[in-house]
C-alpha cells in the first residue's frame, strides 16, 4: 500500500545521514504525532492515539534536513506513506513515510530560510530566482489605526 499523506509531529531521534556508495544522501529519522482531545469532564487536554513513522529523505532534501532538522523539532512532513509487515522472532508493522518535503512547523515557533544548500539534482532544482535588485518592489499595504 502506497499513499500520499501529510503529517505533524515531533522528531523522535536524531536525523541519521549517509552517502551511499554511489554518492546518494540519504537522512532517516523517527516521527511521534500524538493527537490531543479536550476531555470535557476535567476541562483539560488529554493525549489520545499516537502514531510511529520511520521518514526517509533523499538528496538534496536529505542533505538539508541533516542540517536543519534536530530531535525534538516539531516537523511537517508530506510524502508517499509505505506500511510494511514484517517476521522474524516476532511480527509486526512498520509505517514509512519517504518524503517529498520537510518543514519546521510554525504553529510551534519561528525558523528562518536560507535558500541553497544540500546536493543539486536537475530533477528537484529550481528556477531562476530574482536577485533584490531585479525583484519588484513590493506593493504597500494602507493599515488602518
Amino acid at each position: 500500500m502506497s499513499e500520499t499523506v501529510t503529517i505533524r509531529g515531533f522528531v523522535a531521534t536524531e536525523p541519521r545521514h549517509l552517502v551511499t556508495e554511489g554518492g546518494l544522501p540519504i537522512t532517516s529519522f523517527r516521527l511521534v504525532s500524538t493527537r490531543r482531545r479536550f476531555n470535557r469532564d476535567t476541562s483539560s487536554w488529554e493525549d489520545a492515539d499516537t502514531n510511529w513513522y520511520t521518514v526517509s529523505s533523499f538528496r538534496r532534501l536529505a542533505s538539508n534536513v541533516a542540517g536543519c532538522v534536530s530531535k525534538g523539532d516539531p516537523v511537517v512532513v508530506s510524502g508517499r506513506l509505505c506500511i510494511r509487515e514484517w517476521t522474524g522472532e516476532q511480527r509486526g508493522i512498520t509505517a514509512e513515510i519517504e518524503a517529498d518535503g520537510i518543514g519546521h512547523d510554525l504553529s510551534w515557533g519561528r525558523s528562518e530560510f536560507t535558500r541553497g544548500g544540500g546536493e543539486t539534482d536537475s530533477a528537484s532544482a529550481p528556477g531562476p530566482v530574482a536577485s533584490e535588485q531585479e525583484a519588484e518592489p513590493a506593493e504597500s499595504v494602507p493599515v488602518a489605526a
